[in-house]
């Protein structure tokens, strides 16, 4: 049986990246990689998340997903420059044409990061380590970015690599590799293991990928569940699914809103509505096969004064719980009381759920998760309202909210945090 080779091709800093490849191209003597930078908001009003950060902004402690001021109190000459994706999609695309030109089966799996099977196509090309630092140099030679590539024999493995050392780094993660290379780091650095998992795993004294590998199965899942068994198997370096050509990002963001029928005085009532609009972005992302790794959450006041709040997820998710349970608290944080007319619940920052299955949730999910796709079912046979939550019975409230899919993209980037 031919052993597998898989690339995960990641680009360095992305965003930033590729502002600043693009503003040296348009003859820009200034370039947002060497200084204290960053991509997010609304630089003028301080009002938005850090989307991306400079290696040197990294020095000051500046963290992905927090707010622009608080950014700013860290770095006051911290230079902030507005998200532009009409480019950053283009740059995407411009990497995918380069990729294509190495192997017949290429998976985007989010706007910056992309799968490579190289099976087969040594025989072809040439060997892969040499090959995978061909097309690194070409993509900084072409396109004016750095980028990590990983190399193993599966995806996680893969991904695993080019998380290594960076940027502009080429790194294998065979099995034989796995003692040397990841069992030594922090149970932090494996894929899907986020801030509550590690908690659970810390309390139990287990504090590197190896000792997670090390311990029985059966005692990972007590504490864990079923979670536990996949975390075992990741910390093994065991993980099997396909480079799937369908695995594409054809949509930048989700959204619903709406307008309700009457003034909304109470947080009970509030959450109601956004209940009835995760409802339907959840279902739309899975019919999608998508992840979210973001999170809004709009509102109008009855004097149609406009607020918006945004947090991005430790690991993304297509739950409709777990979106709920985020809305509701950007929800809490953003409202003052005032009597509420219209709600907005968008998700974005999209990602594949193919490579994700369970092991993006911090609980254990995977009851919830069999739920969701069996309402989804139902609902997609009998109706959309053939199955609905019991505590919207005499609310007045719609069961389900909203299901056109925005044709804008990241709307509430300029959010007020």
């Amino acid at each position: 049986m031919t052993k597998r080779i898989i690339m995960h091709i990641d680009v360095n800093s992305a965003y930033l990246s590729w502002e600043a490849a693009y503003r040296l191209q348009q003859g820009s003597s200034l370039d947002l990689r060497t200084i204290p930078s960053a991509v997010g908001g609304n630089p003028e009003t301080r009002h938005g998340i850090i989307l991306a950060k400079s290696i040197p902004a990294k020095k000051y402690k500046i963290q992905t997903g927090e707010a622009l001021f608080a950014a700013r109190l860290k770095c006051p000459h911290l230079v902030i420059v507005p998200p532009n994706y009409t480019l950053y999609r283009q740059c995407s695309q411009a990497l995918k044409v380069v990729l294509e030109n190495y192997s017949p089966l290429i998976q985007q799996y989010s706007i910056d990061e992309f799968f490579l099977d190289y099976t087969g196509m040594e025989k072809v090309l040439g060997d892969p380590l040499s090959k995978a630092y061909e097309i690194k140099e070409r993509i900084k030679n072409e396109l004016g970015f750095t980028v990590n590539i990983g190399i193993s024999c599966n995806k996680l493995l893969a991904k695993m690599g080019s998380e290594l050392e960076k940027p502009d780094k080429v790194h294998t993660l065979f099995p034989e590799e796995i003692p040397v290379k990841m069992w030594p780091l922090p149970v932090e650095e494996l894929f899907g293991v986020g801030r509550a998992t590690s908690r659970k795993l810390r309390d139990r004294g287990i504090r590197t990928i190896g000792e997670i590998a090390a311990q029985e199965p059966g005692y990972l899942k007590r504490f864990l569940k079923n979670y536990g068994i996949l975390l075992w198997n990741y910390a093994n370096g065991r993980e099997d699914s396909p480079v799937r050509l369908s695995g594409t990002i054809p949509i930048k963001g989700l959204g619903n809103s709406t307008t309700i029928p009457f003034d909304v005085e109470d947080q009970r009532t509030a959450h109601l509505v956004l209940l009835s609009l995760a409802e339907t972005v959840g279902m739309r992302l899975r019919q999608a096969n998508l992840c979210a790794g973001l999170v809004a959450v709009s509102l109008k006041t009855n004097e149609f004064l406009c607020f918006s709040h945004q947090r991005k997820l430790y690991l993304p998710t297509d739950c409709t719980s777990a979106i709920h349970q985020v809305a509701c608290e950007l929800f809490d944080e953003l409202w003052q009381g005032e009597p509420i007319r219209h709600l907005g619940l968008r998700v974005a920052e999209l990602c594949s759920s193919d490579f994700f299955q369970s092991s993006l949730f911090e609980k254990d999910t995977e009851k919830q998760r069999r739920l969701d796709k069996a309402v989804d079912a139902i609902r997609l046979r009998y109706g959309s309202h053939a199955v609905f939550r019991s505590v919207f019975l005499h609310s007045g409230l719609k069961a389900l909210s909203g299901g056109v899919l925005e044709s804008e993209e990241y709307p509430m980037m300029s959010s007020i945090l």
